[in-house]
């Protein structure tokens, strides 16, 4: 006959409920655990995802909004640029996770002519159509962003002959040309100071590399960040094409007690307090 120990099975009962508390514990600690690293994550992609308003993108990309709707982060247009231009965010980049970008300080876009980086994209984040010219592929229409000069620090406008960035530039005389001006201060020199057209220059960030400063005098932004807009209640007169713009425009009226008399009454009624 076989005899049953009282202690061992007490031991072995306080056992099993140990044991099923401690699994408790240690699942509820990963669950912890992994809720908190989906929040670091989640966390770091929101705020590299407001940073992406800097974000430089290869030619042919769509508005930053729908690039980053559909890019699938493939990795093929970064694999396709000859010059290894182009890097794929990685945590700690500050940019979307995973999708194309550049720093023209670095590495600028070398303006390939068959733009081999486009072709390649499998969703048209980067779009072929918008770089197409009688049905070629152009790369002097690319739209990357535009080149700002911050006169301070640029020494061309301080007066010294530097031409580094004009003729860098891939389209010469277009996108960036040099204004002769006389030096006041000395009277005998000119300033030959570098200008930038913002409807030729690709962004490539080609003049940025090439500039000479310790930190670029000249670098290149999204065109949305460096430009200003004029609305469109503003119409260049002598341009038709720039009419085209009135379309869009709307007409606003506001209501003020001023606005609500006529202008001669509100004209002499301010002369006869004045007079009074």
């Amino acid at each position: 006959m076989s005899s049953i120990n009282p202690q061992k099975e007490e031991r072995k009962m306080k056992k099993e409920p140990e044991s099923d508390r401690r699994k408790f514990i240690l699942n509820m600690a990963r669950g912890v655990g992994i809720a908190t690293l989906s929040g670091f994550i989640w966390s770091a992609y929101v705020d590299e995802a407001k940073a992406s308003q800097l974000t430089l993108r290869p030619p042919g990309a769509l508005k930053e909004e729908d690039f980053l709707k559909t890019c699938i982060k493939c990795g093929l247009c970064v694999e396709a640029c000859p010059y290894d231009t182009l890097l794929l965010a990685k945590p700690g980049d500050d940019k979307p996770l995973g999708t194309p970008y550049f720093i023209p300080r670095d590495v600028p876009c070398y303006m390939c002519t068959d733009i081999p980086c486009v072709p390649v994209c499998p969703t048209e984040a980067l779009d072929k159509n918008s770089l197409m010219t009688d049905g070629k592929l152009d790369i002097n229409i690319a739209d990357m962003g535009v080149a700002v000069i911050d006169d301070q620090s640029c020494i061309a406008f301080w007066g010294i002959q530097c031409d580094a960035c004009y003729r860098a530039c891939p389209i010469l005389g277009e996108a960036i040309t040099v204004e002769y001006s006389k030096n006041e201060r000395t009277g005998k020199h000119a300033f030959l100071k570098p200008i930038v057209h913002a409807d030729k220059c690709t962004g490539c960030g080609m003049c940025e590399q090439a500039c000479v400063t310790e930190k670029a005098a000249i670098f290149v932004l999204p065109r949305e960040v460096a430009l200003g807009r004029a609305g469109d209640y503003y119409i260049k007169g002598w341009d038709k094409d720039d009419e085209k713009r009135l379309k869009n425009a709307k007409e606003i009226k506001t209501t003020t007690e001023i606005s609500k008399r006529k202008a001669q009454d509100k004209l002499n009624g301010d002369f006869l307090e004045d007079m009074y």
